[in-house]
């Protein structure tokens, strides 16, 4: 975890919960892939089903469609956290809101750790916002710009498919999409 990173590889992680406390809430199931270059390797990824440990709210179930049957049964959230460790291994983190899943997984990661995740933290709205910023005539760029951040209208103005959302593995996968764009867009616009 604390090796360097391989060169030009980072994991795209997305976490669904049963609410959106991060003190009282549960991780009911995390999805990861890793990038690597400007590929999305789809064969590897984590696809986990974690069993609560807080029960589930009706609009948590109309998110993200997981009954508490559907996840009955999944990891506990210690041995998903130790998958998710493992796969992440020392590889920079992506992710749309990543702030959220990163406090969500650090309850666990602390206590098994006795730290948080280390490594680097790219979030997608920064660098959308960036990149739509960049393109603001001159005197609408101001610390307060109105840009739609909504995920939805991301994915849509940089034409990029949509698969479900709010399905953890889904959400990552199109992170991943949205971060190699936006990486591939800000290199073109400096003549990288």
């Amino acid at each position: 975890m604390f090796d360097p990173p391989p060169a030009q590889e980072w994991v795209a992680l997305d976490c669904e919960t049963t609410g959106l406390n991060v003190r009282t809430d549960s991780i009911i199931s995390i999805g990861a892939v890793r990038i690597q270059g400007s590929r999305i390797l789809t064969s590897e990824r984590l696809d986990l089903l974690v069993r609560p440990q807080s029960s589930m709210a009706a609009d948590s179930v109309r998110v993200h469609r997981l009954r508490e049957q559907d996840v009955a049964q999944g990891l506990p959230v210690e041995e998903a956290v130790r998958q998710l460790l493992h796969f992440i291994g020392s590889r920079p983190l992506v992710g749309y809101y990543l702030e959220f899943d990163v406090a969500m997984l650090n309850r666990t990661v602390k206590s098994l750790l006795g730290i948080g995740l280390p490594q680097p933290k790219i979030e997608v709205s920064a660098l959308y916002y960036d990149y739509r910023f960049r393109q603001l005539p001159p005197y609408q760029q101001h610390d307060n710009a109105d840009i739609d951040l909504h995920f939805d209208t991301l994915m849509k103005d940089l034409d990029l498919p949509v698969r479900t959302a709010h399905d953890a593995l889904n959400d990552a996968i199109m992170a991943a999409l949205a971060f190699i764009k936006l990486r591939d867009l800000r290199g073109n616009m400096r003549g990288d």
